[in-house]
Protein backbone atom coordinates (compact mmCIF):
# COMPACT_ATOMS: atom_id res chain seq x y z
CA UNK A 1 0.00 0.00 0.00
CA UNK A 2 1.19 3.48 -0.68
CA UNK A 3 0.29 7.07 0.09
CA UNK A 4 1.25 10.61 -0.69
CA UNK A 5 2.21 11.69 2.79
CA UNK A 6 1.35 15.04 4.25
CA UNK A 7 3.61 16.00 7.11
CA UNK A 8 2.10 15.67 10.56
CA UNK A 9 3.36 17.42 13.66
CA UNK A 10 4.30 16.73 17.26
CA UNK A 11 6.50 13.87 18.39
CA UNK A 12 4.61 10.88 19.68
CA UNK A 13 5.03 7.40 21.05
CA UNK A 14 5.37 4.92 18.17
CA UNK A 15 3.32 2.31 20.05
CA UNK A 16 -0.05 3.75 19.11
CA UNK A 17 -3.12 1.67 18.39
CA UNK A 18 -5.06 1.65 15.16
CA UNK A 19 -8.59 0.45 14.51
CA UNK A 20 -11.90 1.32 16.14
CA UNK A 21 -15.20 -0.07 17.39
CA UNK A 22 -17.09 0.81 14.17
CA UNK A 23 -20.40 1.30 16.02
CA UNK A 24 -20.58 -2.01 17.87
CA UNK A 25 -20.05 -0.39 21.27
CA UNK A 26 -22.93 2.08 20.93
CA UNK A 27 -25.62 -0.39 22.00
CA UNK A 28 -25.85 -1.92 25.45
CA UNK A 29 -25.65 -5.71 25.17
CA UNK A 30 -23.70 -7.88 27.63
CA UNK A 31 -23.53 -5.07 30.20
CA UNK A 32 -26.99 -5.86 31.57
CA UNK A 33 -26.23 -9.56 31.94
CA UNK A 34 -22.92 -8.89 33.67
CA UNK A 35 -24.47 -6.33 36.02
CA UNK A 36 -27.35 -8.64 36.96
CA UNK A 37 -25.06 -11.60 37.62
CA UNK A 38 -22.70 -9.44 39.68
CA UNK A 39 -25.67 -8.21 41.71
CA UNK A 40 -26.95 -11.74 42.33
CA UNK A 41 -23.59 -13.29 43.16
CA UNK A 42 -21.95 -10.36 44.91
CA UNK A 43 -18.80 -11.04 42.92
CA UNK A 44 -17.10 -9.55 39.84
CA UNK A 45 -18.47 -11.02 36.61
CA UNK A 46 -16.84 -11.25 33.19
CA UNK A 47 -18.92 -12.31 30.19
CA UNK A 48 -17.17 -13.48 27.04
CA UNK A 49 -19.14 -14.33 23.90
CA UNK A 50 -18.13 -17.01 21.47
CA UNK A 51 -17.74 -15.95 17.85
CA UNK A 52 -21.08 -17.54 16.99
CA UNK A 53 -22.80 -15.77 19.89
CA UNK A 54 -21.21 -12.46 18.98
CA UNK A 55 -22.34 -12.65 15.36
CA UNK A 56 -25.89 -13.51 16.38
CA UNK A 57 -26.07 -11.05 19.25
CA UNK A 58 -24.56 -7.73 18.19
CA UNK A 59 -26.52 -5.19 16.16
CA UNK A 60 -25.94 -5.05 12.41
CA UNK A 61 -25.87 -2.43 9.65
CA UNK A 62 -29.34 -1.44 8.44
CA UNK A 63 -30.43 -3.06 5.18
CA UNK A 64 -32.14 -0.37 3.13
CA UNK A 65 -34.29 -0.14 0.06
CA UNK A 66 -33.77 3.19 -1.72
CA UNK A 67 -35.94 4.55 -4.53
CA UNK A 68 -34.61 7.68 -6.25
CA UNK A 69 -35.87 9.99 -8.95
CA UNK A 70 -33.22 12.50 -10.03
CA UNK A 71 -33.22 15.06 -12.81
CA UNK A 72 -30.56 17.21 -14.43
CA UNK A 73 -30.36 19.68 -17.31
CA UNK A 74 -28.69 19.08 -20.68
CA UNK A 75 -25.28 19.95 -19.23
CA UNK A 76 -25.54 17.60 -16.27
CA UNK A 77 -26.39 20.12 -13.55
CA UNK A 78 -28.69 18.55 -10.98
CA UNK A 79 -32.18 20.01 -10.75
CA UNK A 80 -34.01 17.80 -8.25
CA UNK A 81 -33.71 14.72 -6.04
CA UNK A 82 -36.68 12.77 -4.77
CA UNK A 83 -35.85 9.82 -2.53
CA UNK A 84 -37.83 7.33 -0.49
CA UNK A 85 -35.70 5.21 1.84
CA UNK A 86 -36.86 2.36 4.08
CA UNK A 87 -34.47 0.84 6.61
CA UNK A 88 -34.95 -2.51 8.36
CA UNK A 89 -34.18 -1.70 11.99
CA UNK A 90 -35.05 -5.20 13.23
CA UNK A 91 -36.92 -6.15 16.38
CA UNK A 92 -35.70 -3.19 18.46
CA UNK A 93 -35.30 0.49 17.70
CA UNK A 94 -31.68 0.94 18.78
CA UNK A 95 -30.54 4.03 16.84
CA UNK A 96 -32.66 3.26 13.80
CA UNK A 97 -34.31 6.68 13.74
CA UNK A 98 -30.93 8.41 13.82
CA UNK A 99 -29.42 6.14 11.15
CA UNK A 100 -32.30 6.87 8.80
CA UNK A 101 -32.09 10.56 9.70
CA UNK A 102 -28.45 10.46 8.64
CA UNK A 103 -29.33 8.63 5.40
CA UNK A 104 -31.88 11.37 4.76
CA UNK A 105 -29.40 14.17 5.42
CA UNK A 106 -26.80 12.60 3.12
CA UNK A 107 -29.25 11.50 0.42
CA UNK A 108 -28.03 14.13 -2.08
CA UNK A 109 -24.36 13.37 -1.52
CA UNK A 110 -21.84 16.22 -1.75
CA UNK A 111 -23.80 17.91 -4.53
CA UNK A 112 -25.80 21.10 -5.11
CA UNK A 113 -29.48 20.24 -5.53
CA UNK A 114 -31.97 23.12 -5.72
CA UNK A 115 -35.04 20.93 -5.14
CA UNK A 116 -34.97 18.18 -2.52
CA UNK A 117 -37.76 15.83 -1.42
CA UNK A 118 -36.48 13.03 0.81
CA UNK A 119 -38.39 10.79 3.18
CA UNK A 120 -36.90 7.99 5.27
CA UNK A 121 -38.45 5.41 7.56
CA UNK A 122 -36.99 2.98 10.06
CA UNK A 123 -39.27 -0.06 10.14
CA UNK A 124 -39.62 -2.70 12.84
CA UNK A 125 -39.28 -6.27 11.53
CA UNK A 126 -38.77 -9.76 12.94
CA UNK A 127 -35.10 -9.63 11.96
CA UNK A 128 -32.08 -9.15 14.23
CA UNK A 129 -31.70 -5.59 15.59
CA UNK A 130 -29.71 -3.12 13.52
CA UNK A 131 -27.82 -0.22 15.01
CA UNK A 132 -24.74 1.92 14.59
CA UNK A 133 -22.12 0.82 12.08
CA UNK A 134 -19.37 2.85 10.49
CA UNK A 135 -20.96 5.37 8.13
CA UNK A 136 -24.27 5.35 10.01
CA UNK A 137 -26.66 5.31 7.04
CA UNK A 138 -24.67 7.57 4.75
CA UNK A 139 -23.07 4.56 3.00
CA UNK A 140 -26.37 3.22 1.76
CA UNK A 141 -27.50 6.62 0.51
CA UNK A 142 -24.15 7.12 -1.18
CA UNK A 143 -24.50 3.90 -3.16
CA UNK A 144 -27.81 5.13 -4.55
CA UNK A 145 -26.93 8.72 -5.43
CA UNK A 146 -23.52 7.85 -6.87
CA UNK A 147 -24.97 5.17 -9.13
CA UNK A 148 -27.50 7.69 -10.38
CA UNK A 149 -24.76 10.25 -11.03
CA UNK A 150 -23.14 7.70 -13.35
CA UNK A 151 -26.45 7.09 -15.14
CA UNK A 152 -26.96 10.82 -15.63
CA UNK A 153 -23.41 11.23 -16.94
CA UNK A 154 -24.11 8.57 -19.57
CA UNK A 155 -27.35 10.28 -20.56
CA UNK A 156 -25.68 13.69 -20.89
CA UNK A 157 -22.58 12.34 -22.65
CA UNK A 158 -19.90 13.25 -20.11
CA UNK A 159 -17.71 11.09 -17.90
CA UNK A 160 -18.17 10.31 -14.22
CA UNK A 161 -15.54 12.81 -13.09
CA UNK A 162 -17.02 15.71 -15.04
CA UNK A 163 -20.59 15.35 -13.76
CA UNK A 164 -19.31 15.27 -10.19
CA UNK A 165 -17.14 18.31 -10.78
CA UNK A 166 -20.07 20.30 -12.21
CA UNK A 167 -22.26 19.53 -9.20
CA UNK A 168 -19.82 19.40 -6.26
CA UNK A 169 -20.70 21.77 -3.44
CA UNK A 170 -18.45 24.62 -2.39
CA UNK A 171 -18.40 27.31 0.29
CA UNK A 172 -21.69 29.20 0.26
CA UNK A 173 -23.66 26.39 -1.38
CA UNK A 174 -26.61 24.68 0.27
CA UNK A 175 -26.16 21.11 1.49
CA UNK A 176 -28.98 18.56 1.21
CA UNK A 177 -30.14 19.29 4.77
CA UNK A 178 -30.57 22.99 3.98
CA UNK A 179 -27.31 24.00 5.66
CA UNK A 180 -25.42 26.82 3.98
CA UNK A 181 -21.84 25.60 3.94
CA UNK A 182 -19.06 27.66 5.44
CA UNK A 183 -15.28 27.19 5.17
CA UNK A 184 -13.83 23.69 5.13
CA UNK A 185 -15.36 22.24 1.94
CA UNK A 186 -12.63 20.27 0.18
CA UNK A 187 -14.61 17.98 -2.14
CA UNK A 188 -13.35 19.72 -5.30
CA UNK A 189 -9.73 19.33 -4.20
CA UNK A 190 -10.27 15.60 -3.73
CA UNK A 191 -11.76 15.38 -7.22
CA UNK A 192 -8.74 17.12 -8.71
CA UNK A 193 -6.44 14.75 -6.83
CA UNK A 194 -7.88 11.63 -8.53
CA UNK A 195 -8.76 12.97 -11.99
CA UNK A 196 -5.71 11.61 -13.79
CA UNK A 197 -5.96 8.20 -12.09
CA UNK A 198 -9.60 7.89 -13.15
CA UNK A 199 -9.18 9.03 -16.72
CA UNK A 200 -6.02 7.06 -17.42
CA UNK A 201 -7.44 3.70 -16.35
CA UNK A 202 -9.30 1.45 -18.76
CA UNK A 203 -11.72 0.07 -16.16
CA UNK A 204 -12.29 2.63 -13.41
CA UNK A 205 -15.15 3.80 -11.25
CA UNK A 206 -15.34 7.05 -9.32
CA UNK A 207 -17.44 8.12 -6.35
CA UNK A 208 -17.56 11.13 -4.06
CA UNK A 209 -18.59 10.99 -0.44
CA UNK A 210 -19.51 13.18 2.51
CA UNK A 211 -19.94 12.33 6.18
CA UNK A 212 -20.73 14.60 9.10
CA UNK A 213 -18.25 15.17 11.90
CA UNK A 214 -20.08 15.40 15.22
CA UNK A 215 -23.57 14.26 16.12
CA UNK A 216 -25.18 17.60 15.23
CA UNK A 217 -28.88 17.89 14.40
CA UNK A 218 -29.54 20.04 17.46
CA UNK A 219 -27.53 18.06 20.00
CA UNK A 220 -25.29 20.18 22.25
CA UNK A 221 -21.75 18.80 21.98
CA UNK A 222 -18.74 19.35 24.19
CA UNK A 223 -15.02 18.82 24.20
CA UNK A 224 -13.41 18.85 27.64
CA UNK A 225 -9.88 18.30 28.87
CA UNK A 226 -7.64 18.93 31.88
CA UNK A 227 -3.87 19.44 31.85
CA UNK A 228 -2.00 18.92 35.13
CA UNK A 229 1.72 19.65 35.51
CA UNK A 230 3.59 17.14 37.66
CA UNK A 231 6.55 17.50 40.02
CA UNK A 232 8.88 15.70 37.58
CA UNK A 233 8.26 18.28 34.86
CA UNK A 234 5.78 16.19 32.91
CA UNK A 235 2.11 16.89 32.17
CA UNK A 236 -0.87 14.61 32.61
CA UNK A 237 -3.67 15.01 30.07
CA UNK A 238 -7.12 13.97 31.26
CA UNK A 239 -9.87 13.51 28.68
CA UNK A 240 -13.10 11.52 28.39
CA UNK A 241 -12.97 9.94 24.93
CA UNK A 242 -12.85 6.15 24.87
CA UNK A 243 -9.78 4.82 23.10
CA UNK A 244 -10.99 1.84 21.07
CA UNK A 245 -8.09 1.65 18.68
CA UNK A 246 -9.03 4.71 16.63
CA UNK A 247 -5.95 6.54 17.87
CA UNK A 248 -7.51 9.44 19.78
CA UNK A 249 -4.99 9.08 22.63
CA UNK A 250 -2.17 9.54 20.14
CA UNK A 251 -3.74 12.49 18.32
CA UNK A 252 -4.67 14.27 21.54
CA UNK A 253 -1.21 13.66 22.98
CA UNK A 254 0.32 15.20 19.87
CA UNK A 255 -1.87 18.29 20.20
CA UNK A 256 -0.83 18.73 23.82
CA UNK A 257 2.82 18.34 22.82
CA UNK A 258 2.42 20.90 20.06
CA UNK A 259 0.77 23.44 22.36
CA UNK A 260 3.24 23.04 25.22
CA UNK A 261 6.43 22.41 23.26
CA UNK A 262 6.96 19.04 24.93
CA UNK A 263 8.13 15.63 23.79
CA UNK A 264 5.70 12.72 23.86
CA UNK A 265 7.59 11.22 26.81
CA UNK A 266 6.58 14.28 28.82
CA UNK A 267 2.80 13.96 28.28
CA UNK A 268 0.87 11.16 29.95
CA UNK A 269 -2.65 10.53 28.62
CA UNK A 270 -5.42 9.36 30.94
CA UNK A 271 -9.01 8.57 29.93
CA UNK A 272 -10.64 10.01 33.02
CA UNK A 273 -13.84 8.84 34.74
CA UNK A 274 -13.43 10.85 37.97
CA UNK A 275 -13.62 14.48 36.86
CA UNK A 276 -16.70 15.96 35.22
CA UNK A 277 -15.46 15.62 31.68
CA UNK A 278 -18.64 14.17 30.23
CA UNK A 279 -18.64 14.64 26.47
CA UNK A 280 -21.08 11.93 25.43
CA UNK A 281 -20.37 8.83 23.42
CA UNK A 282 -17.18 8.39 21.44
CA UNK A 283 -18.99 8.44 18.11
CA UNK A 284 -19.47 10.49 14.95
CA UNK A 285 -15.76 10.95 14.15
CA UNK A 286 -15.54 13.77 16.68
CA UNK A 287 -13.01 12.91 19.39
CA UNK A 288 -10.00 14.54 17.73
CA UNK A 289 -11.93 17.66 16.74
CA UNK A 290 -13.70 18.38 20.03
CA UNK A 291 -11.03 16.89 22.28
CA UNK A 292 -8.26 18.72 20.44
CA UNK A 293 -10.02 22.07 20.73
CA UNK A 294 -10.45 21.56 24.48
CA UNK A 295 -6.76 20.72 24.90
CA UNK A 296 -5.75 23.89 23.06
CA UNK A 297 -7.98 25.90 25.42
CA UNK A 298 -6.49 24.23 28.50
CA UNK A 299 -2.94 24.67 27.19
CA UNK A 300 -3.54 28.37 26.59
CA UNK A 301 -4.44 28.81 30.26
CA UNK A 302 -1.43 26.77 31.39
CA UNK A 303 1.00 28.76 29.23
CA UNK A 304 -0.39 32.05 30.51
CA UNK A 305 0.34 31.06 34.08
CA UNK A 306 3.65 29.38 33.29
CA UNK A 307 5.15 32.62 31.95
CA UNK A 308 8.78 31.53 32.13
CA UNK A 309 8.45 29.26 35.17
CA UNK A 310 9.15 25.56 35.20
CA UNK A 311 6.30 23.09 34.80
CA UNK A 312 7.28 21.57 38.13
CA UNK A 313 6.54 24.92 39.80
CA UNK A 314 2.88 24.46 38.84
CA UNK A 315 2.70 20.84 39.96
CA UNK A 316 -0.75 19.71 41.02
CA UNK A 317 -2.63 22.62 39.48
CA UNK A 318 -5.27 21.68 36.93
CA UNK A 319 -6.05 23.69 33.81
CA UNK A 320 -9.46 23.06 32.33
CA UNK A 321 -10.39 23.55 28.70
CA UNK A 322 -13.82 23.31 27.13
CA UNK A 323 -15.41 23.82 23.74
CA UNK A 324 -19.17 23.86 23.28
CA UNK A 325 -21.11 23.44 20.04
CA UNK A 326 -24.71 24.51 20.57
CA UNK A 327 -25.58 26.01 17.23
CA UNK A 328 -26.73 23.05 15.13
CA UNK A 329 -30.36 22.25 14.32
CA UNK A 330 -32.45 19.33 13.19
CA UNK A 331 -33.13 19.63 9.45
CA UNK A 332 -35.99 22.03 8.87
CA UNK A 333 -36.07 23.36 12.45
CA UNK A 334 -33.57 26.24 12.40
CA UNK A 335 -33.39 29.53 10.52
CA UNK A 336 -32.73 29.42 6.79
CA UNK A 337 -29.28 28.06 6.07
CA UNK A 338 -28.73 26.93 9.67
CA UNK A 339 -26.06 24.31 10.32
CA UNK A 340 -27.16 20.74 10.86
CA UNK A 341 -23.53 19.73 11.59
CA UNK A 342 -20.48 21.75 12.57
CA UNK A 343 -18.17 19.97 10.11
CA UNK A 344 -18.04 17.39 7.33
CA UNK A 345 -15.44 15.07 5.91
CA UNK A 346 -15.15 15.01 2.09
CA UNK A 347 -13.69 12.34 -0.16
CA UNK A 348 -13.35 10.99 -3.69
CA UNK A 349 -12.30 7.42 -4.37
CA UNK A 350 -11.42 5.65 -7.60
CA UNK A 351 -11.56 1.86 -7.98
CA UNK A 352 -9.51 0.36 -10.81
CA UNK A 353 -9.88 -3.15 -12.25
CA UNK A 354 -7.35 -5.07 -14.32
CA UNK A 355 -8.07 -6.75 -17.64
CA UNK A 356 -9.48 -9.80 -15.83
CA UNK A 357 -11.93 -7.76 -13.77
CA UNK A 358 -9.92 -8.06 -10.57
CA UNK A 359 -9.39 -5.18 -8.19
CA UNK A 360 -6.02 -3.69 -9.01
CA UNK A 361 -5.99 -0.43 -7.07
CA UNK A 362 -8.07 1.97 -5.01
CA UNK A 363 -7.09 5.64 -4.98
CA UNK A 364 -8.56 7.40 -1.94
CA UNK A 365 -8.35 11.19 -1.74
CA UNK A 366 -9.64 12.57 1.56
CA UNK A 367 -10.01 16.09 2.85
CA UNK A 368 -8.88 15.68 6.46
CA UNK A 369 -8.56 19.40 7.20
CA UNK A 370 -5.16 18.99 8.80
CA UNK A 371 -2.95 15.93 9.01
CA UNK A 372 -2.27 15.27 12.69
CA UNK A 373 -0.69 11.83 12.27
CA UNK A 374 -0.11 10.49 8.74
CA UNK A 375 0.33 6.88 9.84
CA UNK A 376 -2.94 6.82 11.76
CA UNK A 377 -4.72 8.37 8.78
CA UNK A 378 -3.31 5.76 6.43
CA UNK A 379 -4.43 3.01 8.77
CA UNK A 380 -7.94 4.39 9.00
CA UNK A 381 -8.32 4.81 5.25
CA UNK A 382 -6.72 1.50 4.26
CA UNK A 383 -8.82 -0.34 6.85
CA UNK A 384 -11.94 1.45 5.70
CA UNK A 385 -11.28 0.54 2.08
CA UNK A 386 -10.98 -3.11 3.10
CA UNK A 387 -14.29 -2.84 4.96
CA UNK A 388 -15.84 -1.02 2.01
CA UNK A 389 -14.69 -3.64 -0.48
CA UNK A 390 -16.20 -6.40 1.63
CA UNK A 391 -19.42 -4.38 1.88
CA UNK A 392 -19.35 -3.94 -1.91
CA UNK A 393 -18.45 -7.40 -3.08
CA UNK A 394 -18.50 -10.34 -0.71
CA UNK A 395 -19.76 -9.83 2.85
CA UNK A 396 -23.36 -10.67 3.68
CA UNK A 397 -25.19 -11.42 6.93
CA UNK A 398 -27.96 -13.78 5.85
CA UNK A 399 -31.24 -14.03 7.77
CA UNK A 400 -33.99 -16.52 6.93
CA UNK A 401 -37.34 -16.27 8.68
CA UNK A 402 -35.90 -13.91 11.26
CA UNK A 403 -33.12 -16.36 12.15
CA UNK A 404 -29.46 -15.61 11.33
CA UNK A 405 -27.88 -18.21 9.07
CA UNK A 406 -24.48 -16.56 8.85
CA UNK A 407 -22.77 -17.30 12.16
CA UNK A 408 -19.15 -18.05 11.29
CA UNK A 409 -16.38 -15.79 10.03
CA UNK A 410 -15.94 -18.04 7.00
CA UNK A 411 -19.58 -17.71 5.95
CA UNK A 412 -19.37 -13.92 6.19
CA UNK A 413 -16.93 -13.97 3.26
CA UNK A 414 -14.53 -11.34 4.58
CA UNK A 415 -11.94 -10.45 1.96
CA UNK A 416 -8.59 -12.03 2.96
CA UNK A 417 -5.28 -10.12 2.82
CA UNK A 418 -4.44 -11.78 -0.50
CA UNK A 419 -7.59 -10.26 -2.01
CA UNK A 420 -6.72 -6.67 -1.13
CA UNK A 421 -5.59 -4.34 -3.91
CA UNK A 422 -3.04 -1.56 -3.57
CA UNK A 423 -4.50 1.44 -1.75
CA UNK A 424 -3.11 4.89 -2.53
CA UNK A 425 -3.99 7.47 0.13
CA UNK A 426 -3.99 11.14 -0.83
CA UNK A 427 -4.52 13.68 1.95
CA UNK A 428 -6.11 17.02 1.14
CA UNK A 429 -5.97 19.78 3.75
CA UNK A 430 -8.88 22.24 3.54
CA UNK A 431 -8.93 23.72 7.07
CA UNK A 432 -12.06 23.43 9.18
CA UNK A 433 -12.37 26.48 11.48
CA UNK A 434 -14.07 24.42 14.18
CA UNK A 435 -11.26 21.86 14.29
CA UNK A 436 -7.83 21.91 15.97
CA UNK A 437 -5.43 23.42 13.42
CA UNK A 438 -8.24 22.85 10.89
CA UNK A 439 -8.59 19.07 11.41
CA UNK A 440 -11.86 17.24 10.76
CA UNK A 441 -12.98 13.65 11.39
CA UNK A 442 -11.96 10.83 9.06
CA UNK A 443 -13.09 7.66 10.85
CA UNK A 444 -16.33 7.15 8.92
CA UNK A 445 -15.97 9.07 5.65
CA UNK A 446 -13.15 6.75 4.59
CA UNK A 447 -15.70 3.97 4.03
CA UNK A 448 -18.57 5.91 2.47
CA UNK A 449 -17.72 6.05 -1.29
CA UNK A 450 -15.90 2.72 -1.69
CA UNK A 451 -18.76 0.46 -2.78
CA UNK A 452 -20.03 3.10 -5.22
CA UNK A 453 -16.62 3.41 -6.86
CA UNK A 454 -16.39 -0.37 -7.25
CA UNK A 455 -19.85 -0.50 -8.86
CA UNK A 456 -18.73 2.10 -11.39
CA UNK A 457 -15.58 0.14 -12.20
CA UNK A 458 -17.59 -3.04 -12.75
CA UNK A 459 -19.94 -1.18 -15.07
CA UNK A 460 -16.93 -0.03 -17.08
CA UNK A 461 -15.65 -3.61 -17.22
CA UNK A 462 -18.70 -5.69 -18.13
CA UNK A 463 -21.42 -3.13 -18.87
CA UNK A 464 -23.66 -4.26 -16.01
CA UNK A 465 -25.09 -1.60 -13.69
CA UNK A 466 -25.47 -3.34 -10.33
CA UNK A 467 -27.94 -1.88 -7.85
CA UNK A 468 -27.75 -4.35 -4.97
CA UNK A 469 -25.02 -5.08 -2.45
CA UNK A 470 -23.01 -7.21 -2.17
CA UNK A 471 -22.16 -7.62 -5.85
CA UNK A 472 -21.24 -11.31 -5.47
CA UNK A 473 -21.88 -12.07 -9.13
CA UNK A 474 -18.98 -9.90 -10.26
CA UNK A 475 -15.51 -11.01 -11.36
CA UNK A 476 -14.03 -8.68 -8.75
CA UNK A 477 -15.88 -10.51 -5.98
CA UNK A 478 -14.79 -13.93 -7.17
CA UNK A 479 -11.18 -12.81 -7.41
CA UNK A 480 -11.13 -11.02 -4.05
CA UNK A 481 -12.60 -13.95 -2.13
CA UNK A 482 -12.17 -17.08 -4.28
CA UNK A 483 -13.82 -19.29 -1.68
CA UNK A 484 -17.12 -17.44 -1.55
CA UNK A 485 -19.31 -19.66 0.60
CA UNK A 486 -23.01 -20.20 0.73
CA UNK A 487 -24.40 -19.26 4.12
CA UNK A 488 -26.96 -22.11 3.79
CA UNK A 489 -24.24 -24.64 3.02
CA UNK A 490 -22.10 -23.37 5.90
CA UNK A 491 -25.01 -23.76 8.28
Amino acid sequence: MSSRRARGFGRTDARFSNGGAFGAKEDLNVQAHAALLARLTGRPVLITLSRRESLRFHSKRHPMVLEYTVGCDDEGHLLAVRARIVGDTGAYASVGDKVLERACGHACGPYRVPNVDVETRAVYTNNPPCGAMRGFGSNQANFAIEGIMDLLAEAVGIDGWEIRWRNAVDVGDTFGTGQRLGPGVGIRKTLLAVRDAYRSARYAGIACGVKNTGVGNGIVEYGKAVLRPEEDGTVTLFHSWTEMGQGCNTALQQIACEELGLDATQVRVVVDTHRELDTGQTTASRSTVLGGRAIIEAATKLRAELNGSRLADLAGREYYGEVKIDWTYKPGHGPEGAATHFAYGWATQVAILDDEGRLAKVVAAHDVGKVINPTLLEGQIEGAVHMGLGHALTEEFVVEGGVPVTDTLKSLNIIPPAGMPTVECIFVEEPQPEGPYGAKGVGEIALVPTASAVAGALKAFDGIRRTRLPMKDSPAARAAAPRLTSARAEA
